[in-house]
């Protein structure tokens, strides 16, 4: 049976550091659709040649989330224990496709998120797209409270989105460290602030979560595709779902790909 090989550099979310140029770890079987006669490619050209139409004035906007078998999202507060090398993969994978990577505050402090690092050559597929070498980092916070210790703060400007009445003080401090994008009062306008990004050149938005920011995201009807991995373990506990705080509601979405690799299982699915 063909399979499919990660092409492209695995690390933590922390530091996101590459473990490996190309051609890592865990191999991939096509569950869904029907696996080609011809020889599968890599997961950074699979993803990268993955259907994503402009939208009106915003950006394509992708979820990459994990979850255990009883739906549990992390493990004493964190999703790594969740994953392995397939899931590092994939989300590298994802990464490599994104110009800008929107992730919630408290999802960056309790991951430790570090400045976005790829290989070098996926650097390289990534400006033959006509693409910037890296995808930029923009973290969501309506209070603009972001501890700038963080070591997301230590690599290229990241972006905060916050609100017009986040504490100014709190706004000017991050403003020396970031590119601050206000919209909305009280909860971050992200319609808004995801045009904004759009009219600055993202054609494509990934979400790593939290489930909060996915929540919204979601409930202003801007999540356009879901990548949802399947973690093969109960993990206990009572923590939130995937998503958080969506007003009920059917949003039906068609699975476009299945992919299992050690007993994991890569799910993507597009806004029907």
């Amino acid at each position: 049976m063909p399979v499919l090989r990660a092409d492209g550099a695995v690390g933590t979310i922390a530091g996101c550091v590459p473990v490996a140029a190309a051609r890592v770890g865990a191999e991939m079987r096509r569950l869904l659709p029907a696996p080609p006669a011809d020889p599968v490619p890599d997961l950074v050209e699979l993803f990268g040649n993955d259907a994503r139409p402009a939208r009106a004035g915003r950006p394509w906007v992708v979820a990459n989330m994990i979850a255990s078998l009883d739906g549990e999202i992390a493990v004493e507060g964190r999703s790594g224990p969740l994953g392995g090398p397939a899931d590092k993969a994939a989300f590298m994978a994802l990464r490599s496709v994104s110009d800008v990577i929107v992730v919630g505050a408290g999802t960056a402090a309790a991951e430790r998120y570090g400045p976005v690092r790829l290989a070098d050559e996926v650097q390289d597929r990534r400006r033959r797209r006509g693409q910037q070498p890296l995808p930029r980092l923009a973290i969501v916070s309506a209070s603009a409270r972001i501890d700038r210790s963080l070591p997301l703060f230590d690599g290229p400007t990241p972006i905060v989105l916050t609100t017009a009445d986040a504490p100014p003080d709190r706004v000017e401090a991050l403003a020396a460290v970031a590119d601050v994008h206000q919209h909305g009062t009280g909860t971050v306008d992200l319609a808004a602030a995801f045009a904004q990004l759009y009219t600055d050149g993202a054609r494509v938005v990934l979400t790593e979560g939290g489930p909060t920011l996915l929540g919204h995201i979601a409930g202003a009807d801007l999540l356009d595709e879901l990548a949802l991995t399947i973690a093969p373990l109960l993990a206990g506990g009572s923590g939130p779902s995937i998503v958080a705080g969506l007003a009920p509601g059917v949003r039906p979405f068609t699975l476009e790909r299945l992919l299992e690799a050690d007993q994991f299982l890569f799910a993507r699915y597009v806004r029907a």
